[in-house]
């Protein structure tokens, strides 16, 4: 049904888009399920198309700004964490090499097994990656520390010159150093960029101006525009931006503000709301006394580029009040040299 309301631009918002893959892919597992006799389809499969039904539950973080929030600082975080992942990849390609050169035919005991050693590099990264979790390093190290029989034999043939015995002189440092890097400091800067970016996600919403007023702004616009020609009327700038929830509503009597923040007005008696909106970013961040300049604001329109062709300023809210205020000066002095000459006529008439 939306799809028929909206026609193509229904594939123009993401969460559109998102709930139709969904839909598409529940029908498809539905289809499937009616075809398993005939072309032996895996059961296992149609339960994890059946599945993809649960993504919808995603369709909340339009709605919930916790949830928003926390996803607004994974995706902030991103950059920083692979670059530590990156890091962290380096080290435990370091320590493979090293550990399968000096611990590669050690006899398999305690930590080391046939899939978690130091025999091959897939099962190197393998076994060291488990331990830059500190699970099961202990057992690594008792493994690699076996240097006396009868834990191990010296004697047998093998490249290394210990036989299948390990070497506690080298294995002692090798751990230790590793567990620190990785668990001890790797891992926690994990942690400590995204408690980093929370935190300064949390501030942004307090201090700041959010996705959520934005998207609120343009929810009330379509209100006032709902043919989307970018303008309203002059005379409903007031009850616009008093419909507005905080932090950018100016609630009545707002005259006197709305004529302070100096809106350009354009032919028709029309403003924009490019206009609207960047008066009332600059009345926000004044009375929060923070500086547009120093801040850390950015927004989500280009105030000076998207406007359309027709956009013809011809006057301001402050020149529009300046010049009614002329007017009624013009018209007050034009009504007293009225009232003052109908005065001195009666005095005249009434000397004769």
């Amino acid at each position: 049904m939306k799809i028929i309301a909206l026609n193509f631009k229904y594939f123009t918002i993401p969460w559109n888009v998102f709930d139709f893959i969904i839909v598409i892919a529940s029908i498809t597992g539905q289809v499937l399920e009616k075809m398993t006799i005939t072309f032996l389809v895996n059961p296992t499969l149609l339960r994890v198309a059946r599945i993809a039904r649960i993504g919808r539950l995603l369709r909340l973080v339009k709605a919930a700004k916790g949830i928003r929030t926390l996803l607004f600082t994974l995706a902030a975080s991103m950059p920083a964490l692979l670059n530590i992942g990156l890091l962290l990849f380096i080290i435990m390609f370091v320590y493979s090499i090293f550990g399968m050169s000096f611990f590669a035919y050690v006899r398999k005991s305690a930590g080391v097994t046939d899939l978690f050693n130091f025999e091959t590099f897939p099962n190197s990264m393998i076994i060291l990656f488990q331990m830059c979790t500190t699970a099961g390093w202990s057992g690594v190290f008792q493994a690699l520390t076996n240097d006396q029989p009868p834990d191990c034999d010296p004697a047998l043939d093998l490249p290394s010159n210990k036989g299948d015995c390990g070497d506690s002189t080298i294995a002692t440092p090798f751990l230790v150093s590793y567990v620190i890097i990785t668990s001890f400091i790797m891992v926690n800067m994990y942690i400590a960029i995204i408690l980093e970016n929370f935190s300064q996600a949390q501030e942004d919403v307090q201090r700041g101006l959010t996705e959520d007023d934005y998207d609120m702004y343009y929810e009330k616009w379509q209100r006032f525009d709902p043919l989307g020609s970018q303008f309203i009327q002059y005379d409903q700038l007031s009850n616009f931006v008093d419909s507005l929830k905080p932090p950018l509503r100016i609630q009545k009597p707002n005259h006197s503000l709305l004529v302070a923040m100096n809106i350009p007005i354009c032919e028709q008696d029309r403003v924009h709301y490019i206009d609207i909106l960047d008066g009332l970013i600059k009345s926000f961040f004044s009375t929060c006394d923070i500086s547009i300049s120093s801040s850390e604001f950015h927004a989500p329109i280009d105030i000076k580029k998207d406007r359309p062709k027709d956009y013809r300023p011809i006057t301001t809210t402050l020149r529009r009040q300046r010049e009614l205020h002329l007017c009624r000066i013009g018209l007050k002095a034009f009504r007293t040299n009225v009232e003052r000459r109908r005065h001195e006529r009666k005095n005249r008439e009434s000397m004769l």
